[in-house]
């Protein structure tokens, strides 16, 4: 009877953590691909041009990541300025904040001095009408079309898990000749209070030859 009592605790709580983790991605926008090819849990995608608000970290990755994504949600939720025109013969502009739209993944990838965290701006954006930063460590800037092959996987946003999965990720681009440029981009799509085994996790590398 216990035993019977713990498994229906358990089955509860993962159709919650379920619920969960859809009622959270249900209004949330991603950025837009086209997948070219499967392979299990691997994809070679296609993504359209995007506007990215991006900051740069120093230290150790989960603390870049931390406080990347603090300063970031700090400009999406107001530490902005909107220019708007209040008079109809003179030049005359007032600023205004805006909040931004919550996307997902958040990025994050190495660079020569640390580590990249970024996330893609709503699409309804452009470069003119994005409202501008006012802490000048946030920088906006439009990035082209690429390719990336995508490992995705879920648990949480450990080393080791990466790890794992980027190894995985590094085989299949061997076994297939692929050949990319850059460092590992990381994406996490969910909240910290998403079940471990619900959330979405990727492993991207980019293309640096178009596939068909």
């Amino acid at each position: 009877m216990m035993i019977a009592k713990w498994t229906g605790s358990l089955i509860g709580l993962a159709f919650l953590g379920l619920t969960a983790a859809e009622s959270a991605m249900a209004d949330v926008e991603i950025p837009r691909y086209e997948v070219l090819s499967t392979a299990g849990n691997i994809e070679i995608r296609e993504y359209q041009p995007m506007i990215i608000a991006e900051v740069h970290m120093k230290g150790e990755r989960r603390d870049a990541m931390g406080d990347g994504f603090s300063l970031l949600a700090d400009y999406i939720f107001g530490n902005n300025t909107v220019q708007q025109e209040i008079a109809m013969t003179a030049p005359v502009q007032q600023k205004q904040s805006a909040e931004i739209a919550m996307t997902a993944p958040v990025q994050q990838q190495m660079d020569d001095e640390g580590w990249q965290v970024s996330f893609v701006m709503p699409s309804e954006y452009t470069m003119d009408t994005l409202p501008q930063p006012v802490n000048e460590r946030v920088e906006i800037r439009q990035v082209a079309a690429k390719q990336f092959v995508a490992i995705e996987f879920s648990g949480r946003n450990t080393s080791s898990n990466i790890r794992e999965h980027q190894a995985e990720l590094m085989a299949y681009i061997e076994a297939n000749e692929l050949v990319v440029v850059g460092s590992p981009v990381y994406a996490f799509y969910d909240a910290p209070w998403i079940l471990p085994f619900f959330r979405r996790n990727e492993v991207m590398m980019e293309l640096s030859t178009t596939v068909e």
